[in-house]
């Protein structure tokens, strides 16, 4: 395995430029770090560029041994440092031993949209990383075929998403949009229902079929669903609630209603 020593070797450089948004744009890479991650990363088949190992850790973790010699069987390029070069490469405060860069995956609007049948979850202008990982997750989870995501809302592809995602974003397909009007005419073109989260003119998802073919949409955390979205929906739903507060977390909410979809699909099962 390759050891790198200097701070200006090109891998450190390209580790340190992807702690930016700018730059995971410009080159489609992402960074994924820790055990957990690789491992999902390399069961997944995502496309690994390169692979860093803290050598103290390496030297004393079984599990990232075995990581390693995958790797290399995989001849994916991989490396070595000290912590300190390494702690500068990870960017992060309590680095778990090895960090990686990925390539972003694509899908085509045909390809995300080739499961028939299949519900979508679509972020209009989410922010919090932890909301749009957790949210990410949980349609893995519940079995959706995809979540689109619209302009303005926050990067997937940055660090604290990534985790909270934890190996999602190698399985999920992704499509982006430019905005509501672009989004409403996707879903409109590829047969979507359009379900969308809002207080006013809405009924409880009780009485919502989400088995498929739906695509629930969750706004932004503190505007909400955008007009447009609103207006255009084929149904607006909310989530009932008994007690004093007044909203639920973006997260809490898409989950509610994603496994109300799972739910509804086991009974019709039965």
């Amino acid at each position: 395995m390759k050891e790198i020593s200097a701070n200006d070797n090109p891998v450190i450089k390209k580790f340190r430029a992807l702690s930016l948004k700018k730059q995971r744009d410009k080159l489609g890479l992402y960074i994924i770090e820790g055990p957990n991650l690789l491992e999902e990363a390399l069961n997944c088949q995502a496309k690994i560029g390169q692979i860093l190992f803290d050598e103290e850790a390496l030297s004393r973790s079984e599990e990232l041994a075995g990581l390693a010699a995958r790797a290399e069987e995989q001849r994916i390029p991989s490396a070595v440092t000290a912590p300190s070069l390494f702690l500068k490469a990870a960017n992060t405060d309590t680095p778990q031993g090895v960090i990686a860069w990925v390539e972003k995956p694509r899908w085509t609007e045909e390809e995300f949209f080739a499961p028939r049948g299949g519900n979508i979850i679509v972020l209009d202008r989410l922010q919090d990383p932890g909301n749009l990982g957790t949210i990410l997750r949980t349609a893995d989870s519940a079995g959706f075929s995809g979540a689109m995501i619209l302009k303005g809302s926050g990067d997937i592809y940055g660090p604290k998403t990534v985790r909270a995602a934890t190996g999602t974003l190698f399985r999920l397909p992704v499509l982006f949009s430019d905005g509501p009007e672009e989004a409403m005419e996707t879903l409109r073109t590829h047969g979507q229902r359009v379900v969308a989260t809002a207080l006013e003119n809405s009924e409880t998802y009780f009485h919502c079929d989400l088995r498929h073919d739906a695509a629930i949409v969750i706004g932004n955390e503190g505007n909400g669903i955008c007009q447009e979205i609103l207006a255009g929906a084929d149904q607006n739903i909310t989530i009932p609630m008994e007690g004093k507060t007044e909203s639920l977390n973006a997260g809490i909410a898409a989950g509610i209603l994603m496994y109300e979809s799972l739910r509804q699909r086991h009974m019709d099962q039965k």
